[in-house]
């Protein structure tokens, strides 16, 4: 049998056919607008991306044997708010993951509702990119709107509804709304009323790999596929990541070395650090994860050899790093502030330790030790609560790197994995298609059967050991200057 994985991403949705054994089929890509209509806001139209969701199912199933596409799935991207009225029709744009708008907000979240309480009913804080403040803007800024809604989504959810007719969500990327309680996987009474919302307005919830219906007689002949092709719940982008490498089962991670940089650990227990330093979201593997959201990751290497040195050949630059854990020269990487798990909007990039003999390599090697050193501070915060993390995934453009991934398997000092497929969300979306066909048992049995580790870094105990004096010190750096970032 068949099974599709449908991405929707930011700047287009990617589609993905797989067969049973996780082969790769097939790839389509449908791109759509992506609209500012103020500095900060960030909106999409949800109606272009079912039309674009449509040209693409067609174009990915035109040469195959479309008696056998069993089911469909997704991985989308979180936290957007998708407002329907009675007769479902989308009210106004999107408001995404990446907006701006909701400052005010979000500090009434915090500080008037309390971090301590929103952790108490969702086992977060609220950040500007999540759902709830996003209702709170419309029910301020547009009343007459906010009276009208009858249904509310998350992007992949709409889709989801427009093919089945079934008003759904999954509890990975209900994690990201702040209207959810995780702990207990249901919707938050206390931030409905919070919200002025009510849970009629919110969908059914669903295990990622679970079914919610099948294709509806006029979406399946406008496709020409049967109407027994089932759609199953999905996840949001990074939980759906997640199963495309195989992170799944307790203890497993991923770190994701893209612009921005992801560390994902998935567990079987909930559990969430007092500090909320770490998103605490349901997994789509039935179970938790925890999630470290860094603003810079890759961003800081391209800045650096792009921007500052002028160079895009980054493997002859990286070539003269030869003593590695001897670096005296420390980067904090907060070129854009920092998310996880400082939450610093003012944090700023930092070079220090230089001296007369520091070299450009020197300077390279600190920015990439920087990043690991700051990925290190999430895994600290994982093992805080008693996760023992051994070995993880990696990917993104900076995983290309033999070095970085070196560097950062010895100041982790964990095994790092290297996979066959980069596919990520939509490869995640496929599995749990075929998870919830009935393919496989389980999400952590399909994972395990067609992810495939094609390298391993070990870390070396000497240069391990030389990587835990200096994190011990970068860890200093940023609480010494922090008080001064604000007035820079």
């Amino acid at each position: 049998m068949l099974y599709i994985g449908v991405d929707l991403g930011t700047s287009a949705v990617k589609l993905l056919l797989m067969a049973a054994d996780g082969k790769i089929e097939k790839i389509v890509s449908k791109e759509y607008p992506l609209y500012f209509p103020h500095p900060g806001w960030s909106e999409q139209k949800p109606e272009d991306w079912w039309d674009a969701v449509v040209e693409g199912l067609k174009e990915l199933t035109a040469d195959c044997e479309k008696s056998q596409v069993a089911g469909i799935s997704f991985g989308g991207q979180m936290h957007g708010l998708v407002i329907l009225d009675e007769k479902d029709e989308v009210i106004r744009p999107a408001i995404l993951w990446n907006d701006g708008r909701t400052t005010e907000e979000t500090d009434y979240l915090n500080r008037v509702i309390g971090k301590e309480k929103l952790s108490k009913y969702t086992a977060n804080i609220a950040f500007t990119g999540f759902t709830a403040p996003k209702v709170l803007w419309v029910k301020e800024k547009e009343p007459e709107n906010f009276a009208r809604i009858k249904k509310i989504m998350l992007p992949k959810d709409y889709i989801a509804y427009k093919l089945s007719g079934t008003f759904c969500t999954d509890v990975s990327d209900a994690s990201g709304m702040l209207l959810f309680d995780v702990e207990h996987k249901r919707w938050s009474e206390e931030m409905m009323e919070i919200c002025g919302v009510t849970k009629e307005q919110l969908a059914g919830i669903y295990e990622s790999a679970d079914v919610v219906g099948t294709l509806k007689p006029d979406v399946a002949a406008l496709l020409g596929l049967p109407e027994t092709v089932k759609i199953i719940a999905g996840a949001g982008d990074n939980a759906a990541a997640a199963v495309g490498t195989g992170t799944v089962g307790d203890g497993m991670c991923n770190i994701s070395l893209g612009t921005s940089g992801t560390i994902f650990i998935s567990s079987d227990k909930f559990g969430v650090d007092q500090n909320n330093a770490l998103h605490a979201f349901a997994h789509a593997d039935g179970h938790f994860h925890l999630m470290g959201c860094m603003l810079s990751a890759a961003s800081c290497n391209k800045w650096w050899m792009d921007d500052i040195i002028g160079t895009s050949d980054y493997g002859k630059e990286q070539a003269f790093i030869t003593k590695l854990g001897e670096n005296n020269v420390y980067f904090l990487p907060y070129l854009m502030g920092e998310r996880s798990p400082l939450n610093d909007p003012y944090a700023r990039g930092t070079f220090i330790g230089l001296t007369m003999d520091s070299t450009r390599a020197d300077m390279t090697q600190a920015v990439l030790e920087g990043v690991a050193f700051a990925i290190r501070d999430s895994f600290e915060v994982a093992r805080s609560l008693g996760i023992r993390i051994e070995r993880s995934k990696i990917c993104g453009g900076g995983a290309k790197s033999p070095l970085w991934r070196k560097i950062i398997a010895n100041v982790l000092n964990i095994k790092i994995d290297c996979i066959e497929s980069e596919e990520g969300p939509g490869y995640g979306g496929a599995i749990l298609a075929a998870v919830g066909c009935g393919e496989y048992a389980s999400v952590e049995e399909a994972a395990e059967k067609l992810v495939k580790i094609i390298d391993t870094i070990e870390p070396d105990p000497e240069l391990a050991a030389k990587y835990e004096e200096k994190y011990r010190k970068f860890a200093k750096v940023y609480p010494a200057v922090k008080e001064l970032f604000p007035q820079l």
